[in-house]
């Protein structure tokens, strides 16, 4: 709104720029320091959403996830100071997984920036190493160029997090509109043809190739593509850590994950294969076991690495060919190819699904309590169910016995961030509130954004979380026996009552110890709808799928 003729205030222009680009949420705790853009989003709630989370932390990680879901940057909004240092959690997770998001932080009026006012950073500083852009709009003429180069680095190359600061000062001023702006899109990256020559020349003298796709920035497009490759060529597939759902898991030619823990058969099959076809993830740490079952900086197979910015290409890993493409770009033109050698390929294939098979059947662990809890997820939750999930040992059972059906079907954090899975339920659950949601947490990892169970609450979303609850950080406390045997150190905790937790927010709660309790729990919570919660217990003593500390 604005008093003169021609002229906007700085704040609506913001929001106008927002409804533009075609966002429809936004994330955040309000704060003093950006009124005026509450203000604005007051005059739009048919065009863009506000959801008021509990803690900047959760409206972060919620914004993130709602990036993963939609491919359009997620946004999220917080004050300054202690609400930029809360939202940083969320901030690392979408650098750390490649998804677009963009975060405004209210900043101090313009005339009292390096005195060290009322909650001033330098968020240049702060933000510099988990962010692809960090800015302060100090011109509110600018708004514009800046607003639009945000969308569109979060989108580019390797998809990422942006911080644009507002001065709280700059945000009331009155500004001239220029022209209406360009929707912000991704640009392609095509692998030239003397690189496609190269890479089917390759992979006609392969033997045990195989497929290891991940990262950030795909699309329905692209992972159709991909499956088409797979496919057309008789080529294994496999996917980074918590990428699982790049790739329709019943698929006959996906043979599983690189995940937390070492995969046996896995780690067997990479060892065996002649070329590597890498096509987007950055082969880090946890996905190579350390650095360990590919060795840098040359490994022993061939390395074929498609991924959409050259800095990351050799910059660990030495490739036998690097190909700078997008992965829709890529993975449309390989399945185009003719096919190559689909039959001398495909014995290996079904073998290492067979192999799968048999990994992730829940009867393939003895005496484990657990397992088949995932299992009966697995048989009954329709194929577009949206599972979410944080960091902890329960994570394990999770992704070896739940097979995911669906693009965007998993909400992982691969940065291993705890506290993920409940405001990423939020998110799911406001962006696709057609399809069932689960948040599925340990009771340290729920514990630390529980309170995002009020932003569900508040805003009458479809949800069922799901604590699995051994009263310690169990995976801390694994790594802590391994290392120093009965030296037990900060790893214990005390847990409220969850379900009374979860009923004092108007949810449907119940504590089941077994697989049958688990059963009636589940079955009553999807035809209940509405906001549930099912604790289970955990035997402290079970650490991992078969594996227990004794």
């Amino acid at each position: 709104m604005s008093t003169l003729p021609n002229t906007r205030r700085a704040a609506d222009h913001l929001v106008d720029l927002l409804v533009q680009q075609g966002s429809t949420h936004v994330f955040g705790v309000p704060g003093e320091s950006y009124l005026p853009v509450l203000d604005a989003l007051h005059d739009h709630v048919d065009d863009i959403r506000f959801i008021t989370c509990r803690q900047e932390g959760g409206a972060a990680m919620a914004a993130e996830a709602h990036g993963k879901l939609t491919g359009r940057p997620g946004i999220c909004m917080v004050t300054r100071g202690p609400g930029a240092t809360n939202a940083s959690a969320g901030l690392h997770v979408a650098y750390q997984d490649s998804t677009p998001m963009i975060m405004f932080i209210g900043q101090v009026a313009r005339d009292m920036v390096e005195r060290e006012a009322f909650q001033e950073l330098d968020y240049r500083r702060m933000f510099g190493q988990c962010a692809k852009w960090v800015a302060e709009i100090g011109d509110p003429s600018r708004i514009q160029e800046f607003v639009n180069r945000a969308y569109r680095t979060a989108l580019s190359g390797r998809p990422g997090p942006v911080v644009l600061a507002l001065p709280e000062d700059m945000l009331y001023e009155d500004i001239a509109l220029p022209p209406a702006p360009r929707i912000a899109t991704a640009p392609r990256y095509q692998p030239s043809a003397d690189a496609m020559a190269d890479f089917r020349e390759r992979l006609s003298n392969a033997k045990r190739p195989l497929i290891m796709a991940g990262g950030g920035g795909w699309s329905a497009k692209g992972i159709e593509a991909l499956q088409r490759f797979s496919e057309k060529q008789g080529l294994p597939i496999t996917v980074s850590l918590r990428c699982q759902s790049l790739m329709d898991n019943e698929h006959p030619n996906y043979v599983g994950h690189f995940s937390v823990g070492p995969t046996p058969y896995l780690k067997d099959a990479l060892a065996e294969t002649d070329l590597l076809i890498a096509i987007g993830p950055r082969l880090g740490e946890i996905t190579t076991q350390g650095y360990t079952w590919l060795t840098p900086p040359v490994s022993t197979q061939d390395l074929i690495h498609v991924f959409p910015e050259p800095e990351e290409i050799g910059r660990v890993y030495e490739p036998t060919l690097g190909l700078v493409a997008d992965m829709d770009s890529f993975c449309c033109v390989v399945a185009d190819m003719d096919p190559i050698a689909p039959d001398r390929f495909a014995q290996r294939t079904k073998a290492l699904r067979t192999e799968f098979e048999t990994y992730v059947a829940p009867d393939a662990v003895e005496a484990d309590p657990l397992a088949p809890i995932f299992g009966h997820l697995n048989d009954v939750l329709p194929n577009d169910a949206i599972l979410c999930n944080g960091a902890g040992n329960y994570a394990a059972w999770l992704h070896r016995f739940y097979k995911y059906r669906s693009a965007g079907s998993q909400l992982a954090p691969t940065s291993g961030s705890m506290g993920y899975g409940m405001p990423a339920a939020v998110a799911a659950a406001v962006t696709a509130p057609e399809r069932e949601v689960y948040a599925i947490a340990g009771d340290g990892c729920f514990m630390m954004t529980c309170q995002e169970l009020a932003t569900a609450a508040h805003h009458d979303l479809r949800l069922t979380v799901i604590v699995i609850n051994n009263a310690r950080y169990g995976t801390i406390r694994a790594h802590q026996e391994r290392e120093f045997p009965g030296r037990v150190s900060g790893t214990e905790m005390i847990n409220p009552d969850f379900c009374d937790f979860a009923r004092s927010f108007g949810a449907d709660a119940e504590k089941v110890d077994d697989i049958v309790g688990f059963k009636v729990a589940l079955a009553s919570a999807r035809k209940r709808g509405g906001l549930n919660l099912i604790e289970v217990t955990q035997d402290p003593m079970l650490n991992a799928p078969g594996k227990w500390l004794t």
